[in-house]
C-alpha cells in the first residue's frame, strides 16, 4: 500500500474517531450505537437487483451528503437523538472509508472509487 493510501485512511479513522467521541457527548445510550453501526450496510440488499442496483442503494447509504444534513437538522432542532443517530451514520461511513471500502460502482461490488477490493485488489484501477 502506498504512504498516500494509509494517510488517506489515517484521516478517516481520525473522522470515525472523532464521530464516536461526539457521539457520546450526546448522552445517547451505547445501545443505539450497538443497534445502528452496522445498519447502513442492509443497502447491500440491492445487490440482489444485480450490479446496477446494488451500486446505487448501497451508496445512497455510504454518501456523507445526508448523514451531515442529518447532524446539521438535529444541531438546529436541539436531537440529541436525531444528532445521535447522524453521528453513528458517519462513523459507520468513516470506518468503511478507514478499512479501504469506498463508494461502488456498477461494475460489481468489489470496484469502488478507491480501487479494487478483494483479493486482486491491485488489477484494478478507476
Amino acid at each position: 500500500m502506498k504512504f498516500l493510501d494509509w494517510i488517506v485512511r489515517l484521516e478517516w479513522a481520525v473522522a470515525a474517531a472523532a464521530a464516536i467521541v461526539f457521539y457520546g457527548a450526546t448522552g445517547v445510550s451505547w445501545w443505539l450505537f450497538a443497534l445502528l453501526i452496522l445498519a447502513p450496510d442492509l443497502s447491500m440488499l440491492g445487490y440482489l437487483g444485480g450490479p446496477r442496483a446494488g451500486a446505487i442503494a448501497y451508496n445512497a447509504l455510504h454518501i456523507l451528503i445526508v448523514p451531515v444534513l442529518v447532524l446539521l437538522a438535529g444541531h438546529l432542532a436541539g436531537s440529541a437523538v436525531g444528532n445521535a443517530v447522524a453521528l453513528i451514520w458517519i462513523a459507520h461511513i468513516a470506518i468503511d472509508r478507514a478499512l479501504g471500502y469506498g463508494l461502488k460502482l456498477s461494475t460489481g461490488f468489489q470496484d469502488t472509487h478507491l480501487g479494487r477490493i478483494g483479493r486482486k485488489s491491485e488489477t484494478f484501477s478507476p
